[in-house]
């Protein structure tokens, strides 16, 4: 008979420690009231040091103090506008207060996270989410940011289809770890990491090369961004079905990377959905996922991807990630989601969007330096180009001849100076500005970003100031070369 002695008997409960509170020798706020004033010294020392160099090269060396929704304050309480979203990461603007609840509620609930084995609930309540907006696709990945979402559908597509050669659009940007820096599609962030994957690279909207090079036959995959973060610039009508029917017919993958454009950027949930009949077979979405607190990024894929990866126990573990599906980030993501099918995010990017491109797209015929004004939804891009004047294509070419991108640079920093309104040039060397403001922005922001911009094209016209600050883009540009 067992006696109770050798009955296994629950643990007592340990009682908390007694004396000051665990953590109570580390107080954030003092360190930061402390030190914070150091944080552009602190950078040039110990981080990148050509951060705090370009900032203040520029005037964009700010110090901001707290930021809600579409906006930023300084230390004098003046307020920016947050045209940016921090490269898109910001869609529901800053420090939503249902994304903070759910976090403060999963630190609170002190779960037994990443314990690595066992089935936690919240990676699979957000992937079933996602899917529900993703009708044709079936399992998902969580990593941790956008370009590890990339490597695990090159992965995954190299696996799944036995090939060992992706395909990618000409300036193309997916991420700059190693795999996906071998489908980016420009050679400033290539040089120098060489070798890469043995990938290659077709023209965005071009058939003709992509069946080229499918009829190789050893293509596993097309990966596309169905806008182009770099410059703006969308797939053409028809390119993406056209291409995911060449794919099927050579046993080829679509990869849409919806990493900048996913989660109603473009006015859809996904850019891929703005053309009838195309259901790529693995997507990946990151940034806006996260709801601008915890990293987070995911794969979705078909069924039968998935379960050529991970084809037997002995393969449960082929691909992972170490913080992959943590409880922060998928309550982030969940509550995002919650958010955004509440609140109706996707069809008032998409009216906001239409209302700025609109208003925009007005002045290209009143400003010879303006070109032209594209995208969907919120992501927007505004190219400049060369002027009919003689007087302002002089200074044009002046610009030109010391480093192209100077000219889109010269609206972006006085749109900062002195309309405080945070923007950016849409990648070196381009004369592109790109919006991708938080999603949250409505008809005031459209107001003031238009008389801002107004006001500076204006300014750019007259020779005003913006060609003072232009000459000394120059001297920089000539001294780094």
């Amino acid at each position: 008979m067992t006696t109770t002695e050798s009955v296994p008997q629950p643990s007592a409960p340990v009682p908390p420690p007694s004396g000051p509170a665990p953590g109570a020798d580390f107080d954030l706020g003092a360190l930061l009231a402390e030190r914070g004033a150091e944080r552009y010294d602190l950078h040039a020392r110990h981080l990148n040091h050509q951060l705090p160099r370009m900032l203040h090269t520029i005037g964009f060396d700010k110090v901001y103090e707290r930021a809600e929704g579409a906006y930023f304050w300084d230390t004098d309480g003046n307020d920016y506008l947050d045209m940016l979203a921090g490269f898109g990461v910001m869609g529901l603007g800053r420090h939503h207060p249902v994304v903070r609840k759910a976090l403060h509620d999963v630190l609170d609930a002190s779960l037994a996270d990443l314990t690595r084995f066992d089935c936690q609930p919240l990676p699979g309540l957000l992937a079933e989410r996602l899917l529900a907006h993703s009708p044709h696709l079936d399992r998902v990945f969580f990593g941790n940011s956008g370009t590890e979402a990339v490597e695990t559908a090159l992965k995954f597509a190299r696996y799944a289809t036995g090939r060992p050669r992706v395909l990618y659009c000409a300036h193309a940007f997916h991420g700059l770890t190693t795999g996906s820096l071998s489908v980016n599609g420009e050679s400033g962030f290539r040089d120098g990491f060489a070798p890469l994957l043995p990938d290659t690279a077709v023209p965005l909207g071009d058939l003709d090369a992509l069946a080229r090079e499918l009829r190789k036959g050893d293509v596993a995959a097309l990966i596309v961004e169905p806008i182009q973060g770099k410059g703006v610039h969308e797939a053409p009508p028809g390119y993406l079905r056209a291409a995911q029917e060449l794919l099927r017919r050579h046993k080829a993958l679509l990869i849409a990377d919806e990493v900048q454009t996913g989660l109603g950027r473009t006015g859809d949930f996904y850019a891929y959905q703005h053309e009838d009949g195309v259901e790529p077979d693995l997507v990946c979405v990151a940034k806006a996922l996260s709801g601008g607190y915890v990293p987070v990024g995911a794969t979705l894929g078909k069924d039968w991807i998935f379960r050529k990866v991970y084809s037997s126990m002995d393969r449960v573990l082929v691909h992972s990630a170490s913080f992959g599906g943590n409880a922060q980030a998928m309550a982030a993501g969940l509550a995002v989601l919650s958010v955004m099918e509440r609140e109706r995010t996707v069809a008032a990017a998409r009216a906001t969007g239409d209302l700025l491109r609109t208003r925009l797209a007005a002045l290209v015929d009143r400003y010879e330096l303006l070109a032209d004004v594209r995208g969907r939804g919120l992501m927007i891009g505004i190219e400049f180009g060369r002027p009919s004047s003689l007087r302002l294509r002089t200074r044009w070419h002046m610009l030109q001849a010391a480093r192209r991108g100077l000219f889109a640079q010269m609206v972006v920093v006085p749109l900062l100076q002195r309309h405080r309104i945070l923007t950016q040039v849409s990648g070196d060397h381009l004369e592109v500005i790109k919006l991708i403001p938080p999603l949250v922005i409505g008809e005031r922001e459209v107001d003031r970003f238009v008389e801002a911009f107004t006001a500076v094209m204006d300014d750019a016209h007259d020779g005003g100031l913006v060609w003072e600050f232009g000459k000394t883009l120059v001297k920089q540009a000539v001294a780094n070369r």
